[in-house]
């Protein structure tokens, strides 16, 4: 199996592209499928199968060549009651966070670009609330839309299932968040809509500015 060092690729001044499959394994241990990669002016490029996206070059600790086998996933945590609503949704969304065992950037990036941390944010295709759930997916999750506490806690929870589901591969469960699973199992990846590839860049990109904690 063979890994690319980043660090090693920047001491030759690597900018021209590599190619081949590869993971862009980033400082928190989230895996970036993409097509290939270039490192150029501290930044790098990452060609996904259907966009591209910028990351900084420290936000990506090392690459990983497509035969890599991920380690099997955590078993998930018991499901805990949500706590009764706090005043803010931010609050909410670092308990739920906490719960999950998921980062607070993340969990916090998904909402910020879903909703704008908005409780009473309704899309045009009346997905509810903070995480923009819809209706049938909160009545899977057991979960009151409208109420803020369980509206955030369904939204991780259900993040967090994406991350197992997928081994880890940050930009399939973000995908499927979007567009739905089957649409990511039909494409096997991030499916060709311009609205989910749009979405996936800027919750990565919102996550990575937070930090990535």
């Amino acid at each position: 199996m063979t890994r690319l060092s980043l660090s090693f690729c920047l001491s030759v001044g690597c900018a021209a592209p590599l190619i081949g499959g590869e993971y862009a394994v980033l400082s928190t241990g989230f895996r970036i499928p993409a097509e290939r990669h270039e490192v150029a002016d501290g930044v790098v490029r990452l060609y996904l199968k259907n966009g591209v996206t910028e990351l900084p070059v420290a936000a990506v600790a090392r690459f990983e060549a497509d035969d890599y086998v991920a380690p099997p996933a955590a078993p998930a945590p018991p499901r805990v009651d949500p706590p009764l609503p706090a005043s803010d949704a931010r609050t909410l969304i670092q308990e739920a966070a906490v719960r999950t065992g998921l980062p607070l950037a993340l969990v916090e990036s998904v909402a910020r670009v879903e909703s704008g941390l908005r409780p009473e944010a309704v899309s045009s295709k009346g997905a509810l609330g903070v995480m923009q759930l819809m209706p049938a997916t909160a009545k899977a999750l057991d979960a009151d839309p409208r109420d803020p506490a369980q509206n955030i806690d369904a939204g991780a929870r259900l993040l967090r299932e994406l991350l197992i589901k997928y081994d880890g591969d940050v930009v399939k469960a973000l995908s499927a968040y979007n567009a739905g699973a089957g649409a990511v199992d039909r494409y096997r990846g991030m499916p060709p809509y311009a609205e989910t590839r749009s979405y996936v860049d800027k919750v990565i990109r919102t996550y990575v500015k937070a930090g990535g904690k």
